[in-house]
């Protein structure tokens, strides 16, 4: 499907929420963005302490603001956990002062358009709406979009996968200028936990086959052919058991973290080690460290530590 044709249906469909054809300027809309570099003083900065919103703002600032990642009349997509059809204080999905507050800082930045989607795991409309993200996009400004739909996924190969040699990838990803990965940490049944490059599984259309077809390999695949340009770890609120959804409150405990990093491997690591365990338990780090993604050895990063 070709882009014009994409974001007209899109429009037509309802997903663009107040968003009307004559503001579109498909031209802007371009995949340059897999060969830009990154350029941040720190590869990693973990701050702890505030509320989601203070820690982002502190964090960023750090990393040079978010013009290190985001330049004028850009497109940028924005990728939390929206999967669940549940409230923020269950952690199941990222928190949405976070992600309102990112987008935010995109268009204060200048960014044209920023977008904000995942493919839910429950119906799409109700996640979006009582995750409360929705309303927090729409608040700053931002554009959501819906990932349930088939014929907005193409074709990729991944040409470096092991287990996992193409995917259906949601067109957003392959033409945004920027991409922003805002996982929240949490535990997973399938993988132990739920981190950065965990959260990618939302941008493809057939999950089921990752988790038919050893999960952790197809995971780092994946990041060999997409790696975000910066990932926010919310660990304001970490689902410590019983995830990706939980059963109750009680399975919830408020930790007050943020990790900010280019680098997705090392983003994963250090949050693992904040949850308190060792990284060989999370399979798909080592691997994607070993396929030449990112790195896992934090002694080897220079890393921002702060705490408000």
């Amino acid at each position: 499907m070709k882009r014009r044709e994409f974001f007209k249906k899109t429009i037509g469909a309802g997903v663009f929420a107040g968003l009307s054809a004559s503001m579109l300027n498909f031209k802007d809309i371009i995949a340059s963005h897999d060969n830009k570099k990154i350029s941040a003083p720190y590869d990693l900065v973990a701050i702890k302490g505030g509320n989601p919103v203070e820690m982002f703002d502190e964090a960023i600032k750090a990393m040079g603001g978010i013009q290190t990642f985001v330049k004028k009349n850009q497109i940028v997509v924005v990728k939390p956990n929206i999967g669940w059809d549940l409230p923020p204080e269950r952690a199941a999905n990222t928190d949405p002062t976070l992600v309102g507050r990112i987008v935010e800082h995109c268009i204060q930045a200048g960014a044209k358009k920023v977008y904000v989607f995942d493919n839910t795991v429950n119906e799409w409309t109700r996640c979006y709406k009582n995750s409360g993200i929705e309303d927090a996009v729409k608040k700053a400004g931002g554009i959501m979009v819906s990932g349930k739909d088939e014929k907005y996924y193409q074709e990729i190969e991944i040409k470096n996968g092991k287990s996992l040699k193409n995917a259906k990838v949601h067109e957003l990803i392959l033409q945004a200028d920027v991409f922003i990965n805002v996982p929240i940490l949490k535990t997973h049944g399938g993988t132990g936990l739920s981190l950065a490059m965990k959260n990618l599984m939302g941008v493809v259309w057939d999950r089921g086959y990752w988790h038919r077809n050893n999960l952790h390999q197809c995971i780092a695949d994946f990041v060999t052919f997409k790696k975000p340009h910066l990932n926010v770890i919310d660990g304001y609120r970490v689902l410590a058991r019983n995830g990706p959804r939980g059963v109750s409150e009680a399975d919830v405990v408020q930790m007050k973290y943020l990790i900010l990093s280019p680098d997705i491997v090392a983003a994963d690591a250090a949050a693992t080690k904040i949850f308190g365990w060792d990284i060989n338990k999370v399979p798909h780090i080592s691997m994607a460290e070993e396929m030449g993604v990112g790195i896992a050895n934090l002694q080897k990063l220079n890393i921002k530590r702060i705490t408000l």
